[in-house]
C-alpha cells in the first residue's frame, strides 16, 4: 500500500491542487464552468480548446475540451454539450455535459441566466503504470471504467459591456479512489465567481480593454484567483496578461481571422518551485460560430 501511495503521490496533489480542470483562457470557454452562459452570445458557437501543462514533466495535466451551444429559437432557452478529456498521469478522465439556461431580459441590453448542468464522469487509471505488491487485489480493478453522474448550477448576469457569474458545476462529492485511510483522488465542490468590464479607450471604439476576474474556491485547496486583462484593437487582434495568484503568469494572444472564426493562444509560467523542473505550459482554442441575417453581431463580442 506505502508503494501505492507514493506512486500516485504526484497525480493526487494535481488533482487535489486542480480539482476541476483549468484554463488560462477562461474568458472563452465559460459554459465549462457555468451552464447559465449557454446560448448567451445569442449564436450558434462551436469551441475547441488543447492545453498541455507543465511541458517537460513525465506525467503533467493534457486536457482536451470540445463544446457547442446556442440559443433555441427566439426562446428563452439555450442549450450546450461539451466533452472534456483530462490526463494526469496513468489516469484518464472523460466528462461529458448537457446545459440548459433560461434567460430573463432585466434591462435593453441586460439579460439575467439561469443554468443547470448534467454530467456524466468516466474515470479510468492505467495500472500498467503503477508499481505495487498485490496486482490481483480487488479494488485496484475496480480504479478503471469507473462511471459517476453529477449536477450543477450557475447564474449570469451580463450586457454590452459586462458579466457577472456565480455557478457550482458539481454538487456531488465523489471518491475515485479511497484506502479507507486517505481518498487520493477525491473530486470536490467548487465554486467559481467571475466577472469582466469592457472600457472602450477611443471614441471611435477601435481599442477596447477588459479587466476579468474569476475566482475558485475549493475546501483543502488555497483559494485560486486568475485576473486578467486583454486588450483587443480593430475588432481584430487581441493581447493580453494573467495572473494566477501564487501561481503562475501568463500572455496571451487572439486573432479574428474571419466573421466567424476566431484563434487564440496562451503560455504560463510558473511562479512556483514547480518552475525548475517545467518549461512553462501551452494552450491553444478555435472558435467558429455561424451567424444569420437575425442573429448577426455589429461587431465580435469580447466575452
Amino acid at each position: 500500500m506505502k508503494k501505492l501511495t507514493l506512486v500516485l503521490m504526484f497525480f493526487s496533489i494535481v488533482c487535489s491542487a486542480q480539482q476541476d480542470a483549468q484554463y488560462t483562457q477562461y474568458m472563452y470557454n465559460t459554459i465549462a464552468i457555468n451552464p447559465a452562459y449557454a446560448g448567451s452570445r445569442g449564436v450558434l458557437s462551436v469551441f475547441g480548446l488543447y492545453r498541455t501543462q507543465w511541458i517537460g514533466l513525465d506525467g503533467a495535466p493534457k486536457t482536451s475540451t470540445f463544446s457547442v451551444n446556442t440559443p433555441l429559437n427566439d426562446s428563452n432557452l439555450g442549450l450546450g454539450v461539451s466533452l472534456v478529456n483530462d490526463k494526469i498521469g496513468p489516469t484518464n478522465e472523460n466528462t461529458l455535459s448537457a446545459d440548459l439556461s433560461y434567460s430573463i431580459q432585466t434591462s435593453a441590453s441586460a439579460k439575467l441566466s439561469f443554468g443547470i448542468k448534467a454530467t456524466g464522469n468516466l474515470f479510468n487509471v492505467d495500472v500498467s503504470k503503477l508499481s505495487f505488491e498485490d496486482q490481483e487485489d480487488p479494488q485496484f480493478q475496480d480504479l478503471s471504467n469507473k462511471f459517476t453522474p453529477n449536477i450543477g448550477a450557475g447564474v449570469y448576469w451580463h450586457s454590452d459591456k459586462a458579466y457577472l457569474g456565480f455557478s457550482i458545476p458539481n454538487f456531488i462529492e465523489t471518491n475515485r479512489y479511497d484506502d479507507n485511510d486517505t481518498a487520493i483522488f477525491k473530486d470536490k465542490i467548487n465554486y467559481y465567481l467571475m466577472a469582466g468590464y469592457v472600457f472602450n479607450l477611443d471614441k471611435l471604439e477601435y481599442i477596447k480593454f477588459k479587466p476579468a476576474l474569476l475566482t475558485k474556491m475549493v475546501q483543502g485547496a488555497p483559494l485560486q484567483v486568475d485576473v486578467s486583462g486583454n486588450f483587443m484593437f480593430y475588432d481584430k487582434l487581441t493581447l493580453g496578461l494573467a495572473y494566477r495568484w501564487s501561481a503562475s503568469v501568463s500572455a496571451m494572444a487572439g486573432f479574428q481571422i474571419s466573421e466567424g472564426l476566431y484563434v487564440g493562444y496562451g503560455y504560463d509560467h510558473e511562479t512556483t518551485q514547480l518552475r525548475r523542473y517545467n518549461s512553462g505550459s501551452h494552450e491553444v482554442f478555435l472558435r467558429f460560430e455561424f451567424f444569420n441575417n437575425y442573429n448577426k453581431m455589429i461587431s465580435p463580442r469580447f466575452f
